[in-house]
């Protein structure tokens, strides 16, 4: 299997199509495109098969990509634009794997003390929760109310219990019809970081794109539906030292029409060869943009309206 530092389905097909040469789909691979307006861009990919499953190392399902540009500078209405294609995505999967009065338990992974990993417990504290009103005061909400419960579990390295074991004593105890997750992400591309989000219905494997892998979390590990959403918040400087090649090599392109020696630099591996270099040396680091305080507060508000009106 072709070795990926994405957590995106998207990003992992087309690395794959791009290392073996694929002009069309993936055996096993369905995917389709739909711009919303100028700013959001939906990209579906559905692995069908044991083939598209080994060839971009995710599991059979859905995987739904939401590109959203110009976030660092959005406003309210961009944003609520943003959590409306979210609530669409995310509704359609809910009622998928669950029927509409089925209890729904929200998880926020993540240390809410290391900002690009914050992202899941901040989203909680936004998430309008219902299961207890429901039982205490059911007079203050709309009849078709879903019970709504939310936990935000926090780390290994702070709590000394494994993420798995916190929601499977919880699921064993109020008994969901379904999980939604979510997680900080790893990316390949610098412009998705907290610009990206990715709806999923097969579950998570926390912290896989940084090579920290916990337990899988899915409907396999938990016995119920687990719906992961996530954003990407980090990229490794591997890979930005090779987009930043990639960016110096179109600028010498342009100014000189045409170089053999640079087309084949630009056709290379470069991320492989750039890694191989850094991580004998420690500097193989984790990065994320000095704007990160503001952009996950952009994105914490994406997320949660979205599944607020969704659910």
């Amino acid at each position: 299997m072709y070795n990926f530092r994405t957590d995106l389905a998207l990003e992992r097909r087309d690395l794959y199509r791009n290392a073996n040469n694929i002009e069309n789909e993936i055996d096993g691979i369905e995917s389709e495109k739909e711009e919303n307006n100028e700013n959001i861009i939906t990209t579906r990919v559905k692995v069908t098969n044991e083939k598209g499953e080994e060839a971009i190392g995710k599991p059979i399902g859905t995987y739904i990509t939401i590109d959203i540009k110009n976030l660092k500078i959005a406003g309210n209405e961009e944003i609520q634009q943003a959590s409306e294609i979210v609530t669409k995505e995310l509704k359609e999967l809910i009622d998928k794997h669950t029927e509409k009065e089925g209890d729904i338990l929200v998880v926020g992974l993540g240390n809410v003390y290391v900002t690009p990993d914050s992202l899941g417990p901040k989203v909680i504290k936004d998430i309008d929760i219902t299961r207890h009103l429901l039982k205490y005061a059911p007079q203050y909400l709309e009849k078709d109310a879903r019970p709504i419960s939310a936990i935000a579990p926090g780390v290994l390295g702070t709590t000394g219990i494994e993420t798995m074991e916190v929601i499977k004593g919880i699921v064993e105890n109020i008994k969901p019809k379904l999980i939604i997750v979510i997680d900080s992400l790893a990316s390949k591309s610098i412009e998705r970081i907290s610009s990206t989000v990715q709806i999923a219905d097969t579950g998570i494997v926390p912290g896989a794109g940084v090579g920290n892998a916990r337990n899988e979390l899915s409907q396999k590990t938990l016995g119920v539906p687990v719906i992961a959403i996530g954003v990407p918040m980090v990229v490794d400087a591997a890979t930005i030292a090779t987009d930043s090649i990639n960016i110096f090599i179109e600028k010498l392109q342009k100014e000189a029409e045409s170089n053999e020696e640079l087309n084949k630099l630009k056709e290379a591996n470069k991320y492989e060869l750039i890694k191989e270099a850094l991580i004998p040396n420690d500097y193989n680091l984790i990065v994320t943009p000095k704007e990160i305080d503001e952009l996950i507060e952009n994105m914490k508000d994406v997320v949660a309206r979205g599944i607020n009106f969704a659910v």
